[in-house]
């Protein structure tokens, strides 16, 4: 299984819709290296729910369940997207400040690539955040 982090404007589509929802596509991904990042993302894999922008903080766990397929708002056809189901909450949403504060996370992408909307989270520094927001994956 492979580990990820997704970010989304809360305005434009937050944790609590994605909840209601259970299940949706997770489109309009317009960079190549976040397109990427879909393409490699396998069944069964966790994301990360970022809420970007404003509030900059993990709040959720969604899962992958359906692999990478056109995105039809991409007027181009260069762009796809994959289906993402909510998992559970994190219990305390973990912040940027908090990621940036622990010295086991320096090497995230979400450090080093702050505006990639969709990126690889490895193993070790999922299991840290899982525990800093107070569940077990």
């Amino acid at each position: 299984m492979n580990y990820w982090l997704m970010k989304s404007e809360p305005s434009a589509w937050s944790w609590d819709q994605q909840v209601k929802k259970k299940i949706e596509t997770w489109n309009g991904v317009r960079n190549y290296q976040a397109a990427n990042n879909m393409k490699a993302m396998a069944l069964g894999d966790r994301a990360f729910f970022y809420h970007s922008v404003d509030e900059k903080q993990i709040v959720g766990i969604v899962e992958i369940c359906k692999l990478y397929h056109p995105d039809p708002t991409d007027e181009t056809a260069k762009f796809g997207m994959v289906s993402v189901k909510a998992l559970m909450p994190l219990k305390t949403p973990v912040t940027l400040a908090q990621i940036k504060a622990e010295p086991k996370l320096q090497g995230m992408a979400l450090l080093k690539q702050s505006r990639l909307s969709v990126q690889p989270v490895d193993a070790a520094a999922w299991k840290i955040i899982c525990k800093m927001g107070g569940v077990s994956v």
